[in-house]
């Protein structure tokens, strides 16, 4: 079984008031929407009683007996081993909020058709109708059978870094929540290739995160792990620093292993004198602060639809600039990284994806912009087709190195 993009149907029924026109009759994005982006198809023929048969009764007895026998034969005999469930609770979907598990399906089928048209991977929305971290928890380790891996989207933090400690305890197929990782790998990418454009090495480097949710402080300690010589992490009440009271416990740690230079205040405080901003956050940053930055400063705003600081005003002072739109150069933008590290894992059977694995996927990235490296092309097009390939094969390779593949 496998999914694929359907084409819309406009054909169906009016709106619920009855008699009015359909909204796809008038607008383009819901005409796509039709009917979902998404359906199963069957990968064996059933054209008559003997494929019937092998495809299932009595055939498919024969199967299941081996795989209750041996349990690993589940992962050659059946489609688990290469499907993701994409899973959300609804309460952080893109910039629209907590909008609930119904609302949030289009995303969801979304993000399961780029793992398809990106790395090859079948993936299942799977939209829960709760918010408990604990409710959560035990129903995607009672679906996790039918998976190989599970993808967490639009979960809000911080309940969402429990959701994945808790997950990847207790599963042994890969945990990923995209918000956090898929942010971050991009985002390496990106500044190593922007470092290298600028004759530095990222050690060389002070970075600002405007953000301290899923993205920002996934992005910090990714930072931190590939050697940057500095980070801050502001929040909406200035910069998280180990002098502050009321820091949540994941804020507490972030304030350990961040902020070496031992700032404090504002965020504007912070970019004085930086050489990075990295924006995750949404708001403005006034302009005067982007100009107290470093001369020769990267500037990666990436909220949407709005950046923190708009392209125009950023190209005055930075010598790279980045964003989240599709419409800039230099888009960061996860479906560069998550297709092709799923498809690295699964390739292997990997049980979980470590810190190696997403610092390989970085690598590959930043590596697939070779020498056409220049100030708007830092990091490559989610179309470039070199992309899932590169990042699929660094993963892999680096999930044998940390021990962590089975075959």
């Amino acid at each position: 079984m496998a999914a694929e993009i359907v084409n819309p149907r406009s054909d169906v029924s009016t709106d619920q008031d009855g008699g009015a026109e359909p909204l796809d009759s008038f607008d383009p994005v819901f005409a796509l929407h039709r009917g979902g982006k998404m359906a199963v198809r069957a990968t064996v023929p059933v054209r008559d009683k003997d494929d019937l048969s092998l495809a299932y009764t009595p055939g498919v007895a024969r199967v299941c007996t081996a795989i209750a026998e041996q349990p690993e034969l589940v992962n050659d005999y059946t489609w688990k081993s290469s499907v993701v469930a994409v899973v959300t609770d609804g309460t952080a979907v893109l910039g629209l909020g907590d909008i609930g598990p119904q609302a949030s399906l289009p995303v969801m089928e979304g993000k399961a058709i780029l793992f398809k048209q990106f790395g090859g991977v079948d993936a299942v929305p799977i939209a829960l109708d709760c918010t408990d971290v604990d409710e959560i928890v035990e129903t995607v380790v009672r679906l996790a059978p039918s998976f190989g891996g599970v993808n967490l989207e639009d979960i809000s933090a911080p309940r969402c870094f429990e959701i994945e400690r808790r997950l990847q305890e207790r599963l042994d197929i890969p945990v990923f929540h995209d918000d956090q990782h898929g942010t971050a790998v991009v985002t390496l990418a990106a500044l190593r290739n922007a470092a290298r454009l600028s004759g530095r090495e990222i050690g060389q480097l002070r970075a600002v995160i405007s953000g301290a949710g899923a993205a920002g402080v996934a992005i910090a300690r990714m930072l931190i792990e590939a050697g940057i010589g500095d980070v801050a992490v502001a929040d909406r009440k200035g910069v998280v620093s180990a002098d502050r009271a009321d820091l949540t416990p994941v804020k507490r740690e972030v304030a350990g292993f961040t902020n070496k230079a031992g700032i404090s205040g504002t965020l504007e405080d912070a970019l004085k004198g930086a050489d990075v901003f990295i924006g995750v956050s949404g708001g403005t940053v006034p302009e005067e602060a982007v100009a107290s930055m470093a001369e020769g400063a990267f500037v990666f705003a990436m909220a949407n639809p709005n950046p923190e600081v708009h392209p125009d005003v950023a190209h005055k002072y930075a010598a790279v600039v980045a964003t989240g739109r599709s419409d800039f150069p230099n888009q960061i933008n996860n479906v560069l990284a998550f297709p092709g590290i799923f498809a690295g894992a699964l390739q292997v059977r990997a049980s979980r994806i470590t810190e190696g694995m997403k610092i390989a996927a970085a690598e590959a990235l930043a590596a697939v912009v070779g020498d056409d490296l220049a100030a708007d092309y830092v990091i490559p097009s989610p179309f470039d087709e070199r992309v899932a390939p590169a990042v699929t094969a660094a993963v892999a390779a680096a999930a044998r190195a940390e021990g962590v593949a089975r075959r």
